[in-house]
């Protein structure tokens, strides 16, 4: 049996202002990131700024000052907008002492105001987390913690290079869902020489403490990694996506919605900071090696700090923090929104290009016609959501938005 393909009407694009962000009645919602670079171990797969401790310990005081200072410094790109979401990133943020912590958030709303319901987040290894400093950190402020589990199974966390075992993982766990209200687990699966009952096994450990939130992600060798140089056996192609297809299909079963490309969530549970991410919305990242994004007047503008922990710390001298800084041209805004946006399966609704960058959706009559002929994309025109095949191909999809007349 055939499948019919939409016919579309061919009309011609219409052409991008030099600066679409200008035109906007308001600048999209802003979260801050905060990057915290060190680690007790470097895993092998982690292609992440993150730096293992070396035997004088973390700078931890220097770090903060350097970060407010940082802070400091940017707040004229963000004066007098709300903070809906803070993400602490890493790097292992547990690491952090709950003095420092709490001095570094109390700064924050000194300078920033906060939304009064703001998400603040922060990762955590289970390697280096304990009642009391749980404790210490749900009272500093945070809300939400995000723990990178990855495996229940001993011989794969070595392999992995993770500092914990499947006990502290489980302890970690409990230690969260008794101190804060919602919190994530990260898992991997097609690990090394996996098979689809490690992966299930794995997922139904999980599953076990009814987490409010689930990240699964695919094993990837990422360039610059130990394992990119020295890969260990995988499961093929076929073998992984028969697990990411049983681990979509018990999530759903266990009441879990798939909103975006690897996120899971109890209804009400969606992770906010990354929605804003996957929404075009802006962030402000301080911190070594830091990515921000933010939109005025003048346009959308992209940062990165100084990657090195040293550099940062040494930037903190002249106070010029920003490594790298760049204008994002009008004509490259419509694939840079749609890279976040197609990565929600529900994607978001047509009217939002405009609305978060000013750009108009008959700017992009052609990819948009092109795709939903391809049926990488939804015929419903009221909303950019990648059809079920789109999600598959997602990379396929998005070079539709890439290609030049």
């Amino acid at each position: 049996m055939s499948r019919t393909i939409p016919i579309y009407p061919q009309s011609a694009p219409v052409a991008l202002p030099d600066n679409p962000a200008a035109t906007l009645a308001a600048p999209p919602p802003l979260s801050l990131y905060i990057h915290f670079p060190w680690c007790v171990r470097k895993c092998p797969y982690c292609d992440f700024n993150s730096h293992a401790l070396r035997d004088e310990g973390i700078p931890e005081a220097a770090y903060i000052d350097a970060l407010l200072q940082d802070l400091q410094a940017a707040l004229p790109q963000v004066w007098g907008r709300r903070v809906i979401s803070i993400f602490i990133g890493g790097g292992t943020p547990s690491l952090i002492s709950v003095a420092g912590l709490e001095r570094l958030l109390d700064a924050v709303r000194s300078l920033l105001p906060l939304a009064p319901d703001a998400e603040i987040t922060l990762e955590a290894n289970p390697g280096t987390v304990e009642a009391g400093k749980f404790a210490g950190f749900r009272a500093a402020g945070v809300t939400r913690v995000s723990l990178g589990i990855q495996s229940f199974d001993d011989a794969q966390l070595v392999r992995l290079g993770r500092i914990h075992d499947s006990r502290e993982a489980r302890a970690a766990i409990e230690l969260a869902a008794r101190h804060f209200e919602t919190w994530n687990i990260d898992l991997m699966y097609a690990l090394p020489e996996q098979t689809l009952a490690q992966a299930q096994a794995d997922l139904r450990s999980a599953l076990a403490f009814a987490p409010p939130h689930l990240s699964c992600y695919h094993l990837t060798l990422e360039p610059n990694t130990l394992f990119y140089r020295a890969p260990p056996p995988l499961p093929d192609v076929d073998s992984a996506a028969d697990m990411q297809d049983m681990i979509e299909a018990e999530l759903a079963a266990a009441g879990y919605l798939h909103y975006e490309t690897s996120a899971f969530a109890k209804p009400g549970q969606r992770c906010r900071h990354n929605l804003n991410y996957w929404s075009f919305g802006d962030y402000l990242g301080i911190g070594a090696g830091a990515h921000g994004k933010l939109t005025s007047h003048e346009g959308v503008r992209r940062e990165m700090r100084h990657k090195h922990p040293q550099a940062y710390l040494d930037a903190a001298r002249s106070g010029n923090f920003v490594q790298d800084a760049q204008w994002v041209a009008a004509s490259e805004l419509p694939f840079e929104f749609m890279m976040n946006a197609l990565r929600l399966l529900d994607g978001v609704p047509a009217a939002q290009l405009e609305l978060s960058c000013g750009v108009p959706l008959a700017s992009i009559t052609k990819p948009l016609q092109i795709a939903r002929a391809r049926g990488l994309l939804d015929t419903d025109t009221t909303r950019l959501r990648p059809s079920e095949q789109g999600r598959h191909f997602l990379n396929d999809l998005l070079e539709i938005f890439l290609e030049r007349d």
